[in-house]
């Protein structure tokens, strides 16, 4: 193949993944959390005002982007910093600059999320950031998050994980692959009192129906995505 033609085939193809990725509006295709059913946004509405100690939101439709690399390649590692102005966090660490965050997977993957849209810019950046054996995979369609915040959000944790959530073992900004339920989850703490789980889609409405029965006994409240 000529590199015209080459150069002609690698371009359709980026076409193509830009538009799986993230469909014209002019279609009339929108993008739908895999808990779309529940309509989180109703129940919000419904409980506004409600005291709780349990809050769960769905942080819906946001860039899920797998990187896959080594850390002794001076060429990912700074690509990925150009891009998104966040160094690759070390072990079971989360860094954060605003709406982004990279979340470490294992010892040579980590997971960002972003504000859904911002996809495409995230994901095509990062390809021609990075350079040597590496991967960038966009994940978007197939995981979501969901939030679990308020001063007995730890005990919903206690009886799902077999984790010591505990501060002095679970500090704010760690991050930990793990059992949840039946199923698996990405777990970090955000805050002191507040926790995101990123889920597979194909899970999301188990653990939906999971956590309403472990929070039997709190006050759960469903909040808006902001």
């Amino acid at each position: 193949m000529s590199d015209q033609n080459m150069n002609a085939t690698l371009s359709y193809a980026q076409t193509i993944n830009a538009m799986q990725q993230r469909p014209v509006t002019e279609s009339g295709i929108v993008g739908a959390s895999p808990l779309a059913h529940v309509d989180f946004a109703q129940l919000a509405t419904a409980q506004s005002g409600q005291s709780s100690t349990v809050e769960l939101t769905e942080l819906a439709l946001r860039t899920h982007i797998v990187l896959r690399g080594s850390l002794n390649n001076v060429a990912f590692v700074e690509g990925v910093k150009a891009v998104l102005g966040i160094e690759l966090p070390g072990a079971l660490k989360m860094h954060s600059a605003g709406a982004v965050s990279i979340r470490w997977i294992s010892p040579d993957e980590w997971l960002v999320v972003a504000p859904g849209a911002r996809s495409n810019e995230i994901e095509q950046g990062l390809i021609d950031a990075v350079d040597g054996h590496c991967a960038v995979v966009n994940v978007s369609g197939g995981q979501t998050i969901l939030r679990l915040s308020g001063s007995d959000a730890h005990k919903v944790l206690q009886k799902s994980v077999p984790l010591d959530v505990h501060s002095r073992s679970f500090p704010i900004g760690k991050v930990v692959t793990s059992v949840f339920a039946k199923t698996q989850a990405v777990i970090s703490r955000n805050a002191e009192n507040q926790w995101e789980l990123v889920i597979r889609r194909s899970f999301s409405d188990y653990v939906w129906l999971w956590l309403q029965d472990c929070c039997a006994e709190f006050d759960l409240v469903i909040k808006q995505d902001e």
